[in-house]
């Protein structure tokens, strides 16, 4: 399985960005998938998750500036950002949660990260 974000880049304070992220490989289902960064000397931090059913989870560093959402037939899910600040600079990494099928043989709650994609906010 395979995570492969895009759409980072550098954007002026008060821009937006649109991340896109695609599952490929062994997947049989995905239960969530989601969006974590990591700001420079500091932890990940969630960003946003959606999950099966359609919830969804925001960080409240991010709470009202962003959406997420997800397309189960593509295995993508968007991260839109708006109201971009500095504080928001960091590598943007996809997750999901989700169950392969390998030579016949169902694997539940694997969990997976992409690469990451770089998120510059300045001016």
């Amino acid at each position: 399985v395979q995570l492969v974000e895009s759409g980072g880049g550098l954007v002026q304070p008060g821009g937006s960005l649109r991340l896109s992220c695609v599952a490929t490989g062994s997947i049989f289902s995905i239960y969530s998938m989601g969006w974590y960064r990591q700001p420079p000397g500091k932890q990940r931090e969630l960003v946003a998750s959606i999950h099966a059913a359609g919830t969804t989870y925001y960080g409240d560093a991010v709470e009202g500036r962003v959406a997420i959402s997800r397309d189960k037939d593509k295995n993508t899910v968007d991260l839109q950002l708006t109201s971009l600040k500095p504080e928001d600079t960091g590598i943007y990494y996809c997750n999901a949660d989700l169950t392969t099928l390998k030579n016949g043989f169902l694997s539940t709650g694997e969990n997976y990260w992409g690469q990451g994609t770089q998120v510059t906010v300045a001016s």
